[in-house]
């Protein structure tokens, strides 16, 4: 049924956007003025920039803060829609530049807006959750079918306040308890009394039942979700593949399966790598490539063949940082290892060994931020002691990774590193979002200043 909450909070949403864009404009005006001897007068463009911001946020419908997502999806939503806000803004920029519109306020003005606009929605997003918590915003909810994983369910509504839902109690056939307002049939003559939005069905319930609620459901506009049985509570989101009417659950899918993740996820890595290529790369390869010749003789490059995605080998670029050696493919460095130059001792000491690979991930063969792929020997090796060691292999390989920020990376000594590694890249896969790449290269670069224990 509908709620008044949600006729309001889209409008004091949109409200408070708007009330950003304004305090952008001032701060970015001022920051202008002061800094950038510039005389912009903004309020002919103000309204402009307030309302095409509110129909972005209204059309997309930002202001539907999920009951079951995180911060994360918040902001990965806030970032696609200023993606259209600059496409807009930028458009107005050439239809006005010969005016008062200039490239110093556009970047000034749009970065202070996005830092503001992050903000004020995660702070939105917690605001909500504290309502929900003490009661408001609210969805009365039953379940059908006790046991199993329903119990599961009805102890997560009851110890997860901030999701918002009211759990009324089970139908059920079998169970008779105090939270058991009676049997299947009872569910028809009490729930237009029940003021029901949601009704949780336990999939392990006959066919025809399941298709009678849905159809009850319809008729009185409640919305059925199905509880999976255990088996399929595999520390994964599920989706759904439609075969004309028929539906199957795709039980091993993961976020970058969809096509729009794996747009955001290779821009971001497109733009990154070339950054870096164009800026660091242009001038470092012929600095590094000089000292590498005068401390011994080699090429520049070392060219190691690594398991990518979907375990396709590719041709990985490090700078050279060992005299050639014909172990180099199955024998980890170690510290101290006498085969490192002491050049290369520096060049590993601060990953800058690691620097060509951005010309990999340029080319597709590897991402910024993923699992670190492994000389195709060891590949061979863990694969057949380590349990789900493959997984990895379900998306490119990183320069950074979830593993390496968590404190394992350089040799491998003992077992449990192997197979910590591999939980972490399993983790990633199944829970990426763009905002995770984006922490994980923040806190690579933590790491790279402050921790270089295990760099040699």
């Amino acid at each position: 049924m509908a709620k008044r909450f949600y006729k309001y909070f889209p409008w004091l949403f949109a409200i408070g956007d708007s009330l950003i864009i304004i305090l952008s404009l001032v701060f970015s005006k001022v920051i202008l003025n002061s800094f950038f001897n510039g005389n912009l007068n903004t309020e002919v463009y103000q309204v402009g920039f307030i309302l095409f911001w509110v129909l972005i946020t209204l059309i997309r419908k930002d202001y539907k803060l999920g009951r079951t997502t995180d911060y994360s999806f918040t902001l990965y939503r806030l970032f696609q829609s200023m993606l259209w806000y600059v496409a807009i803004i930028s458009l107005i920029w050439v239809l006005f530049q010969n005016h008062t519109l200039s490239r110093q306020f556009l970047f000034i003005y749009l970065n202070i807006l996005c830092l503001l606009l992050s903000c004020y929605r995660v702070a939105a997003h917690i605001a909500l959750k504290q309502y929900r918590a003490i009661g408001g915003n609210y969805r009365n909810a039953v379940i059908i079918g006790k046991g199993g994983t329903s119990n599961k369910l009805a102890h997560m509504f009851r110890f997860r306040k901030d999701l918002g839902i009211n759990f009324l109690g089970y139908f059920d056939d079998s169970f008779n308890c105090i939270e058991t307002h009676g049997k299947l049939e009872d569910f028809y003559k009490k729930a237009s009394g029940m003021d029901l939005d949601l009704i949780y069905v336990n999939d392990s319930l006959r066919t025809d039942s399941i298709k009678e609620i849905v159809n009850f459901a319809d008729d009185h506009c409640i919305k059925v979700k199905i509880i999976p049985s255990e088996n399929l509570q595999l520390e994964k989101h599920l989706s759904f593949s439609k075969y004309g009417d028929f539906f199957v659950i795709n039980v091993n899918e993961i976020p970058l399966d969809n096509s729009y993740n794996r747009f955001a996820k290779r821009s971001f890595d497109v733009i990154f790598s070339s950054l870096i290529i164009i800026f660091i790369l242009s001038w470092l390869i012929p600095l590094v490539g000089i000292l590498i010749k005068l401390e011994s003789k080699g090429p520049i490059f070392f060219v190691q063949e690594r398991n990518g995605e979907n375990n396709r080998v590719f041709r990985c670029l490090k700078f050279r940082s060992m005299r050639p050696n014909e172990y180099a493919d199955v024998l980890q460095a170690r510290r101290n290892d006498p085969r490192v130059t002491r050049f290369g001792a520096f060049l590993r000491k601060t990953s800058l060994d690691e620097m060509p690979q951005f010309i990999n991930v340029l080319f597709g063969e590897m991402a910024i931020v993923g699992p670190r792929p492994h000389p195709v020997p060891l590949n061979q090796k863990y694969v057949q002691i380590i349990k789900k060691y493959n997984t990895r292999h379900k998306i490119k390989p990183g320069i950074t990774g979830l593993a390496q920020v968590k404190g394992y990376r350089g040799e491998i000594e003992q077992p449990y590193q192997i197979r910590s590694r591999v939980r972490l890249d399993y983790f990633y896969i199944q829970n990426w979002t763009l905002w995770l790449d984006i922490s994980i290269v923040m806190k690579t670069i933590h790491e790279l200043i402050f921790n270089r224990d295990n760099a040699y």
